[in-house]
């Protein structure tokens, strides 16, 4: 995996591929549509950001870079990639209990709160990349 050079890229099958953590600078992307939405994207080393029509969608401390990045009516999968471990929050349906996975291991049942977030921490210091499967 590779940081996404163009801060926010469709792929050939539907999927998002955001995010740079390897930038010193903060650099955006804004107005970017893919099917069907607007898309804008905030990423350096400290922090990544994803927003779809307006609305919060992805967000990490320290900055990663997210391939794959797709979202269902159950849920969302991605693969993130960091030089050190990060805090991911994500935009779900509000006060929904999601089983959440990470590397093919159920890591337990979470609940988003009355925004619909939901927060993870994911271990990347020593891995460099893991894939995250969210589903209701």
């Amino acid at each position: 995996m590779a940081v996404v050079e163009e801060l926010l890229r469709a792929e050939s099958d539907k999927t998002l591929s955001f995010g740079n953590h390897k930038l010193a600078a903060k650099a955006k992307l804004e107005d970017y549509e893919h099917g069907g939405n607007l898309y804008k994207v905030k990423t350096f080393k400290e922090l990544t950001k994803l927003e779809k029509n307006g609305m919060f969608a992805y967000e990490s401390e320290p900055g990663t870079s997210v391939n794959r990045f797709e979202e269902t009516e159950n849920g969302l999968t991605f693969t993130v990639e960091g030089d050190e471990d990060a805090q991911i929050t994500v935009g779900l349906e509000e006060d929904t209990p999601y089983k959440v996975y990470v590397n093919g291991a159920n890591v337990g049942e979470m609940k988003t709160n009355l925004s619909g977030k939901l927060s993870i921490s994911v271990e990347l210091a020593s891995v460099g990349a893991v894939e995250v499967k969210i589903v209701k």
